[in-house]
């Protein structure tokens, strides 16, 4: 399934899924903020971090399964694959695009 996602959206699911660390911390503004896991990460020194540990720990693929558009928020449901117990997840991404970038990333069940 093949769906329209913007930008910033669609570059950080192939930075993933490439395990490519630095292009997924590209996809984020200066002053972005991630909510995963009952935790907030707030600039990109901090996104960073957590990018890095997940990336390692978890070795995730996503698979974009949906996507829904509200306002300025972009909601996609991916399918959540890698080393963690459960695998795989459906988990929602619900992105706030600000100047072509990033601006806010909460994930959620």
């Amino acid at each position: 399934m093949s769906l329209d996602l913007p930008t910033p959206v669609s570059n950080y699911f192939k930075a993933v899924n490439l395990q490519d660390v630095d292009a997924m911390l590209s996809a984020f503004s200066d002053e972005a903020s991630v909510h995963d896991e009952g935790q907030e990460m707030n600039g990109r020194a901090a996104i960073r971090e957590w990018v890095d540990d997940t990336t390692r720990k978890y070795r995730v693929t996503l698979t974009p399964t949906g996507v829904r558009q509200t306002d300025e928020r972009t909601t996609v449901t991916a399918r959540v694959a890698g080393t963690f117990p459960g695998s795989p997840v459906e988990l929602r991404y619900h992105f706030t695009i600000t100047g072509g970038k990033i601006a806010r990333l909460e994930i959620t069940l």
